[in-house]
């Protein structure tokens, strides 16, 4: 039986141990969050009122504070923490991990904000490159809302590794990315693979900010033409900085890349768009963040991104005026004023 260990009891975390109860292999399931009162509160309910209300958590999975509990025998590691304290966990993690070189899953959508980095470079740094290699390690990404996988929406999504060869301690497995897909697949939850790990993790960041940017339009009282423009523009400049990185453009325009940003960049249960919404409004960043506990990824990952076009001189002109809405005081209405005023060219 394969042993699942979910490090991040927010709604991704807490969802994701939903859903792969109905996986169609049977599992292990630990659900490890930092917080011990959430931790034996949610065991006793058996429902995240906190991140994920209204969404039974099975029995059989185990929530827990204790990380090296949460890690013990576990074949899968799935990381579904936020990007800016990915590296804090996996770091605590790393002397509770098994030397049976479990498979390494990457659910956290964003780079770590201090150093620019993909959440995969992130833990390879963590693991030591001798150690890393030991391990596979896969993201998964796509157009997939906590509250509608939970409950059990028909959710698609993207499985990506480039660790080749069969898993250790798993007969029959293709590679990393395969014997996830066979693991994770269930009646309601679809994945496909790929080995565009560089595409698949960019597109999950960038994402974000775009998901921001269409926000701020609706809050602004603007309709449909824009947040179409929006997106479009927004695949547009998530390609150019991707594929300068080595992506792949059929990545940019499957499930990681322009599912998850149609999906977040107009559905209501997403945060950087409810985030962008309200700063469109004119409510102040600071008000925002304190009136919620959810993370939008898009906050920190903006003047990442930026950062991380710099070094390539690829010009990001929707994520910039994002970040100055954001870090610099700059007004939504001036900033899409600023867009539109950008001198014509060629699409």
């Amino acid at each position: 039986m394969t042993r699942i260990a979910i490090l991040g009891g927010g709604s991704w975390g807490t969802a994701l141990s939903i859903v792969l109860s109905r996986s169609h292999k049977t599992h292990e399931i630990a659900l490890w969050t930092r917080d011990p009162a959430l931790a034996q509160e949610v065991s006793k309910s058996r429902v995240n009122e906190l991140y994920l209300p209204a969404c039974p958590i099975p029995a059989a999975v185990v929530v827990t504070s204790n990380l090296a509990h949460a890690l013990a025998n576990a074949n899968i590691i799935v990381g579904a923490m936020p990007s800016a304290y990915a590296r804090a966990v996996y770091t605590r993690a790393l002397p509770c991990i098994e030397k049976t070189a479990p498979v390494f899953v990457s659910a956290t959508k964003g780079l770590e904000p201090s150093t620019h980095l993909r959440i995969t470079g992130v833990l390879s740094q963590v693991l030591g490159d001798e150690y890393s290699h030991a391990h596979g390690v896969a993201v998964l990404s796509g157009p997939s809302f906590a509250l509608e996988a939970a409950r059990g929406d028909p959710t698609a999504v993207v499985v990506a590794s480039q660790s080749r060869g069969p898993v250790e301690n798993a007969p029959g497995s293709e590679n990393v990315a395969s014997y996830i897909q066979t693991e994770f697949a269930g009646p309601s939850f679809r994945l496909y693979t790929n080995d565009d790990v560089v595409g698949v993790e960019l597109a999950g960041a960038m994402k974000n900010v775009m998901a921001i940017a269409a926000g701020a339009c609706q809050g602004l009282g603007l309709g449909t033409n824009a947040i179409a423009a929006l997106i479009t523009r927004g695949l547009a400049e998530m390609a150019r900085l991707a594929l300068a990185l080595g992506a792949r453009p059929e990545t940019l325009s499957g499930l990681a890349g322009l599912g998850d940003l149609v999906l977040t960049c107009t559905g209501s249960l997403s945060r950087n768009r409810q985030l962008g919404i309200e700063l469109g409004k004119g409510r102040a960043l600071p008000e925002i963040l304190a009136s919620t506990r959810m993370v939008a990824e898009g906050v920190g990952t903006a003047g990442a991104l930026l950062a991380l076009a710099s070094e390539y001189q690829i010009e990001l002109p929707i994520t910039a005026q994002v970040n100055a809405i954001l870090h610099h005081g700059k007004s939504p209405r001036e900033a899409m004023e600023e867009i539109m005023g950008r001198p014509q060219k060629h699409e």
